[in-house]
């Protein structure tokens, strides 16, 4: 059964942050809110959370995950951003955006797209999941929370926790957090491309 955490979506609880932390270090999956909706999240380096991620929604290891991380200078240490790029990256973060960068040797191998060596990165705005990444002190590795035949991501806290009760060590509620995902970036290559329109507004990335 998932602990079940309710916190203040702009003040959450130091010790409900902590205990939740605590459960990601010792292996666990946790479902939890970001700016644009719910996510699911474990340690980096955690390839048994990443196989029940997976298994909760059906995705084939062609799918890849995201890196969230705490801030700019983070997300520095696990990608590579070029000068060309570097001003649109550090004007949307934080933000709901993700970003498809090349990765640095931080990323483990099965983090890596087979043939570009990209990895998706992420800086959300929203104070719960700056809490849990202060705390923690690394990224999480993360995935949409949308269900198999679902059309969209689960928008409660209770629903998640009824739906994922025995699949999730636990469920932190701050409420209605959105359901539309991030847009999603590729600046590997000389141009941006927007990849899928989301929460952020493309418009910045398109000439």
């Amino acid at each position: 059964m998932a602990r079940y955490y309710d916190v203040h979506p702009d003040n959450p609880q130091p010790r409900a942050v902590g205990q939740v932390v605590d459960l990601i270090r010792s292996g666990g999956l946790v479902a939890y809110p970001t700016d644009s909706c719910y996510a699911l999240g474990c340690q980096l380096g955690n390839q048994e959370g990443l196989d029940r991620i997976r298994e909760i929604r059906r995705l084939d290891e062609r799918h890849h995950f995201t890196l969230v991380c705490r801030d700019f200078a983070q997300l520095g240490q696990f990608v590579k951003v070029s000068n060309a790029v570097f001003r649109l990256v550090k004007a949307s973060t934080p933000g709901s955006y993700t970003f498809i960068l090349p990765a640095t040797r931080e990323v483990p191998r099965r983090m890596l797209h087979p043939r570009k060596r990209t990895v998706g990165v992420r800086v959300p705005d929203h104070a719960v999941t700056q809490a849990l990444l202060a705390e923690l002190g690394e990224p999480l590795v993360s995935s949409t929370l949308i269900l198999p035949g679902d059309d969209e991501p689960m928008t409660q806290g209770w629903e998640i926790k009824e739906r994922l009760d025995h699949l999730v060590d636990a469920v932190v509620d701050a409420g209605d957090c959105g359901k539309e995902p991030t847009t999603v970036v590729d600046l590997s290559q000389d141009e941006p491309e927007v990849l899928r329109r989301g929460a952020g507004d493309p418009s910045r990335f398109e000439y």
